[in-house]
């Protein structure tokens, strides 16, 4: 079983992955004119954006979560 301490990072590798895999799905279809070489092409932008976006994420939550305590009210 994993240490509960590592889920914030577990929970950022997974979401990072995923939202890559769908924008990086989305965007290569939208580039690439009909299915040739499509599934090679995605996940080929995938695999390159994936340790750009871990990253970030893991950099910018702390940020986000700063913003976002800023603009919600307790208790509501």
């Amino acid at each position: 079983m994993i240490p509960a301490r590592v889920a914030p990072t577990l929970i950022a590798l997974l979401v990072s992955g995923g939202m890559c895999f769908l924008v990086s799905g989305v965007a290569t279809w939208r580039a690439l004119d009909g299915f040739s070489g499509f599934f090679t092409t995605w996940m080929s932008a995938w695999a390159f954006a994936w340790p750009v976006a871990f990253p970030a994420l893991l950099l910018f939550r702390p940020l986000i979560t700063k913003l976002v305590m800023g603009l919600v009210r307790e208790g509501s």
